[in-house]
């Protein structure tokens, strides 16, 4: 197969992939919307969330959401989960503790 036929067909499906993994969702909340919240939730000095951050949490349900805790992803993203807790909080939704779930 020709080199350049290679390269499109991988832009492609990376293109497809890309589209396919932000408008998924997780816990009711889309990918790229918790994507945005990352900032918020990475040590030593985060940002305050987004908009687009708050936004995609309008919906989410944090009960789903607080049983990714303990998931070795979120460090590896550089996630502090102990932040991530108090973003619902900084966009001023209602939500349940963690304990309640």
């Amino acid at each position: 197969m020709d080199t350049r036929l290679n390269i499109i067909i991988v832009s492609v499906l990376l293109v497809v992939m890309a589209t396919v993994s932000n408008s998924q969702t997780v816990c009711n909340a889309t990918v790229a919307g918790l994507q945005s919240c990352l900032p918020a939730a990475k040590p030593p000095n985060p940002p305050p969330p987004t908009a687009a951050c708050c936004a995609s949490l309008k919906h989410a349900d944090f009960c789903c959401l607080y049983s990714y805790r303990d998931s070795p992803l979120l460090p590896s993203l550089g996630v502090d989960p102990k932040l991530a807790f108090l973003i619902p909080d900084k966009c001023h939704l209602s939500h349940p503790p963690p304990s309640h779930c």
